[in-house]
Order: structure tokens, then C-alpha cells, then sequence
């Protein structure tokens, strides 16, 4: 990775891009809206998310909060794609997905150095490509300069093979199941 730009004491701010060999990554702004929300109108990935179809202006809604709320608990970055970006200047027609570290995570220890990380790429053609492996490096390089984070853990649905292979070869090991959120609990420390 290189070309790495942090900002200390500090979860993100709107100028804020971490560059790494084929992505970069940005903080979540308006700009980056609407797209993220055509991404997710797809039925696959409301389920491989575990998440729920907002409307547009809920999905605003949320991205000012995140943006202007000082006690957020999470850092939503979007991944581009850095040849596409490098080439355009343009993040939206960059845009391939999203990576988000929750601050408090929901362990039952309270530990405050683990974070949970997610990650998604929305755009189908930039897939097995290990852009999300780069992602996630970034990711978690960023929480532990900045955030002191020292553990992650990753809650994924338990259909989504791919996601835990990923994880997996991350070094990300096996801590539960839930039957019930249809999710197993990945750590890495």
C-alpha cells in the first residue's frame, strides 16, 4: 500500500483520502447519496448486508448524521476504484462500495479496542478483483493509527460464503453463530 494520508485524532474528515494500490478511500458525503442508494435497491444486497431498503431521503438523512454528528460511533468510508478515479477526478463514477467500522461494538466485554467491521462491494463487475481485501487492510490500518482499535470483529451472513472466505484469509477467526440473525461472528486480533 502506499500513498497512505491519515489525519490523527480524528474518525475522518470531508477531505480525508486514504490511497492504497487499486482503491482509495473517502469519507461518506451527499454527493455520494444516490448511488448508494440505487446500490442498495438490490435485493441481494439488502440480504448479504443484512440491511433494510431506505428511501432516498432517509438515506440523506443518515449521511448528514454520520457527517456533521461529532459522537457518531461509526466511519463510513466509500471505496473507489483508483484507476477509474485517477482517471475521471470523479468519485461517483468511482464509487464500487463501502466500508464502515462501528466504534462501540457490540461484544459482550465492552472491549474498547475492538471495532466491527463491514465491507461491501456493491458493483458487481469489480468483484473477486481484491478490492475488498485492500479495503479492508486500509480499513482496519486506519482504526488502529487513529482510532485505537487493536481487534476487529466482523458479523456476516452465514450464506455469504464469500464474505467469510475473505475474512478468513484475513486472518479473521470463527468466535459464534446466530441461528437467530442468520449470521456467524468473526474475530481478528
Amino acid at each position: 500500500m502506499k500513498n497512505i494520508s491519515f489525519i490523527p485524532n480524528m474518525k475522518h474528515d470531508v477531505g480525508l483520502k486514504i490511497f492504497g494500490e487499486r482503491v482509495v478511500l473517502v469519507p461518506y458525503r451527499r454527493e455520494h447519496v444516490a448511488k448508494y442508494h440505487d446500490w442498495m435497491g438490490d435485493a441481494e444486497i439488502l440480504h448479504l448486508t443484512g440491511s433494510e431498503r431506505l428511501t432516498l431521503q432517509e438515506e440523506f438523512e443518515m449521511q448528514k448524521t454520520w457527517e456533521e454528528d461529532a459522537d457518531s460511533t461509526e466511519c463510513t468510508f466509500i471505496i473507489l476504484n483508483r484507476d477509474l478515479y485517477e482517471k475521471s477526478a470523479d468519485e461517483v463514477h468511482s464509487m464500487v462500495g463501502d466500508t464502515n467500522l462501528f466504534l462501540n461494538s457490540n461484544d459482550d466485554n465492552h472491549d474498547e479496542t475492538v471495532g466491527e467491521i463491514e465491507i461491501m462491494i456493491a458493483d458487481k463487475k469489480f468483484r473477486r478483483k481484491g478490492l475488498a481485501s485492500e479495503a479492508l487492510k486500509l480499513m482496519m490500518d486506519y482504526a488502529r493509527q487513529n482510532l485505537g482499535k487493536r481487534k476487529f470483529l466482523a458479523k456476516i451472513k452465514q450464506d455469504n460464503e464469500s464474505s467469510i472466505k475473505l475474512f478468513e484469509r484475513l486472518g479473521y477467526k470463527f468466535v459464534s453463530k446466530s441461528d437467530v440473525f442468520e449470521e456467524i461472528t468473526l474475530l481478528y486480533e
